[in-house]
């Protein structure tokens, strides 16, 4: 197989508007108080008001269709909002999961009672949803879940643990990853399933991370009963579902810009300005921060086109997190361990230094990463 991923042209001028529209949004969120810019504010800042700040301009759920819910728009003009609240470093975890991975599967392997009954909640940034897929001792080797789920005469059984399952503790549903048939090929006999939060036989566990924050989760199904209607797409289908999910995932602008705050605090910090090697560092990174939004954008570019890019997302996300890294790395080195002469520098990097072991593991390590860009060339 060979692929390319080509880059997109000038985007159109009603793109420029939005982008102006959105960034004059924020920065008056900013003047009035309502969010602090945080690095990986994606992931960590979970503000459900916020959330619905955004839903009443039409800023979530953008590409649900409107018979759904949503604002029928493309996947560029998403993409310009999206990196346009991530460059501010606005707080848009609570619907995060949901608006980018859940509504577009259930867009495409949902019934359309289950697109009638969740899609305009989330449109509304009323349904938040968490994604149940990494399990205890399973590391990154999805294709392990235990979890199972088993057919009764009144719907199914769930019994498994989920861990690092973010937002689970303010989700009103979430999509769950499980084994409902036995087989001797590991990709098979997967199934997926939409569980209705909260639920008396599932309980929700705080995760706290490094920084005392809670995003994160542990969920344990205890023999938890749903309905035959949760099962979302085809029984033993999910292996391929849950990949296609993983294109709208792992390409997004959230995999070059969750450091994106600290470099413009960093850029406009007295030292850097004044420091030749670091302005020459911050010409580099840039430099690459250019190039790999390019890629990201042709990523989104063949998602607009109904394609399903796995192996270019896979690439996308490699190469954009190991970014995120080195931006910490080269503010750290030329800032010293206390940047304290310039406001704000010093907490920023603290935060993203205590978020970095997260930015290659979630979404698949670099090592699944390469092993699907290699197997994707191979086949």
């Amino acid at each position: 197989m060979a692929f390319a991923l080509r880059a997109v042209s000038e985007l159109p001028e009603h793109l420029q508007e939005l982008r102006a529209e959105v960034r004059d949004f924020l920065e008056k969120e900013t003047a009035a108080g309502a969010f602090r810019p945080q690095n990986d504010a994606w992931m960590s800042g979970i503000d459900q008001s916020f959330s619905r700040r955004l839903a009443q301009r039409g800023w979530v759920g953008m590409t649900i269709p409107p018979e759904y819910g949503g604002h029928g728009r493309s996947a560029l003009e998403r993409y310009v909002v999206t990196e346009e609240l991530l460059a501010a470093g606005a707080p848009v975890a609570a619907h995060w999961i949901a608006d980018r991975q859940m509504a577009p599967s259930m867009l495409r392997n949902g019934t359309e009672e289950q697109k009638r009954r969740y899609l305009p909640g989330i449109a509304a940034a009323e349904s938040f949803f968490a994604i149940g897929m990494s399990e205890p001792d399973s590391g990154s080797d999805l294709a392990s879940v235990r979890t199972r789920a088993i057919e009764t005469d009144d719907g199914w059984r769930l019994t498994g643990t989920k861990v690092w399952t973010s937002v689970a503790h303010i989700a009103t549903a979430m999509i769950v990853l499980a084994r409902t048939d036995p087989t001797d090929d590991r990709h098979r006999g997967l199934s997926q399933f939409i569980v209705d939060l909260p639920h008396p036989r599932i309980r929700i566990r705080p995760i706290i991370t490094i920084d005392g924050a809670h995003q994160f989760n542990e969920v344990v199904f205890d023999d938890a009963l749903i309905p035959p209607s949760a099962l979302l797409g085809a029984r033993g289908d999910g292996w391929r579902q849950v990949t296609a999910e993983l294109g709208n995932e792992r390409s997004g602008p959230e995999r070059l810009l969750s450091t994106l705050p600290l470099l413009r605090e960093w850029s406009r910090s007295t030292r850097a300005a004044a420091d030749p090697v670091a302005r020459a560092d911050l010409g580099r990174l840039v430099t690459r921060l250019v190039a790999l939004r390019e890629l990201s954008l042709s990523v989104a570019d063949l998602l607009d086109r109904g394609e399903q890019p796995s192996v270019e997302a896979a690439l996308v996300k490699d190469l954009g997190t190991a970014f995120e890294g080195d931006v910490v790395d080269v503010v750290r080195r030329h800032t010293g361990p206390e940047p304290s002469a310039d406001s704000g520098l010093a907490s920023m990097l603290a935060e993203a230094v205590a978020h970095v072991p997260a930015f290659t593991l979630r979404g698949g390590t670099n090592e699944v990463l390469r092993s699907i860009v290699a197997k994707g060339l191979s086949d």
